[in-house]
C-alpha cells in the first residue's frame, strides 16, 4: 500500500500517525483541529480538507476516533469514507466501539467492494508514541495481510483474530480485564497502605509474585504519587467501554458480576471533582467506601 490516510489526531492517533511518518509512509491526515493538521504538515504529511477528499487520495485509510457516533459518521456519513473511496481499498477502524458498529461498517463496505478491518488498539498513549501497540484485527485475511506491514509501523503485536467484529470483541475482553484488574490493584494498594507496608516495596515484591498484573505496575506508582488528574487514560473512556461490554453481556445472556461492580465504581470515579481523572483514581472511591464503614 503506497498512499495512506489517517483520520483522528487525538491522544492515541497523534502517536500512531507520527510513527507512520517516521517510518517512511506517504501520509495524508485529517482531523477536526486545524492546528494539529498543520503540525503534521510541517513534519512531512499532506493535509486533507475533509474525510471525503482524504478517501479519494488514499488506498488505505486508518481512523482512530473517540466514540461510536463519530466512527459511523466518518465511515458511513454522506461525506464519509465510503462515499468517495475507490473499490478494492482498505479502511481500518482503530476505535473502541461495539461489535454491532463494526459489523454494520463491514457490511456497508462489502456493498462498495471495499475491505473493512476492525482493529482496536491497546498500549495507551505511550505505546502509540513508541510504536509498541497491540493491534487486534477482525476482517478479511487477505486485506489484513496487505495492511499488516503498515500496522507493524505502529505496533509490535499485530494479530488477526478472525472474521468481522473479532478485533472489536478482543478489545472488549481486554477492557473488561483492565477495569476489573484496576479495581483489584487499587484495593490491594489501599489494603497494603493501611497495613503500614512501604508501597514501593509492595510493587517490588508483587513484580515477582502471582498477584502481579499490568494494572499493578501502571496504577501502583500513580497511587503512590497521588497524581490522579489530567490523565491520558481517563476514567470516562473506561466507563464508555464498560457500558458497551455490559450491553453485549445482556445480548449474550451472561452474568459478569465483577464487571458490573467495576462499572459502578468507575461511574462514581468519573464524578469526582478532578479534571480528567485517571483510571487509578478509583482508589479514591474505594477509600470513601471504607470511610463510610467507620461512620
Amino acid at each position: 500500500m503506497e498512499k495512506i490516510g489517517f483520520i483522528g489526531l487525538g491522544n492515541m492517533g497523534t502517536g500512531m500517525a507520527q510513527n507512520l511518518l517516521l517510518k517512511g509512509t506517504d501520509l495524508t491526515v485529517f482531523t477536526r483541529t486545524k492546528s494539529k493538521i498543520d503540525d503534521f504538515v510541517t513534519k512531512g504529511a499532506r493535509a486533507s480538507a475533509n474525510v471525503a477528499s482524504l478517501a479519494k487520495e488514499s488506498e488505505l485509510v486508518l481512523a482512530c476516533l473517540p466514540d461510536i457516533e463519530t466512527s459511523l459518521e466518518v465511515f458511513l456519513g454522506d461525506r464519509g469514507l465510503l462515499s468517495s473511496i475507490e473499490p478494492g481499498s482498505i479502511i481500518i477502524d482503530h476505535s473502541t466501539v461495539d461489535v454491532e458498529t463494526s459489523k454494520i461498517i463491514w457490511k456497508k463496505s462489502l456493498e462498495k467492494n471495499v475491505y473493512f478491518i476492525d482493529a482496536p488498539i491497546s498500549g495507551g498513549p505511550v505505546g502509540a508514541k513508541e510504536g509498541t501497540l497491540t493491534i487486534m484485527c477482525g476482517g478479511d485475511g487477505i486485506a489484513f495481510n496487505k495492511a499488516k506491514p503498515v500496522l507493524e509501523k505502529m505496533g509490535t503485536t499485530v494479530v488477526h483474530m478472525g472474521g468481522s467484529g473479532t478485533g472489536t470483541s478482543m478489545k472488549l475482553v481486554n477492557q473488561l480485564l483492565t477495569s476489573v484488574n484496576s479495581v483489584a490493584a487499587m484495593e490491594a494498594m489501599i489494603f497494603a497502605d493501611k497495613g503500614g507496608i512501604d508501597l514501593k516495596s509492595v510493587i517490588k515484591v508483587l513484580s515477582t509474585s502471582f498477584g502481579n498484573s499490568r494494572m499493578v505496575e501502571r496504577n501502583g506508582p500513580i497511587y503512590i504519587r497521588e497524581k490522579f488528574s489530567d490523565s491520558s487514560a481517563p476514567t470516562r473512556n473506561i466507563v464508555k467501554d464498560l457500558r458497551i461490554i455490559l450491553d453485549l453481556k445482556n445480548e449474550l445472556n451472561l452474568k459478569l458480576p465483577l464487571t458490573e461492580l467495576s462499572y459502578e465504581l468507575f461511574k462514581e470515579t468519573n464524578k469526582l471533582a478532578i479534571n480528567e481523572p485517571d483510571i487509578s483514581a478509583v482508589a479514591l472511591v474505594l477509600k470513601k467506601l471504607s470511610e463510610g464503614n467507620r461512620e
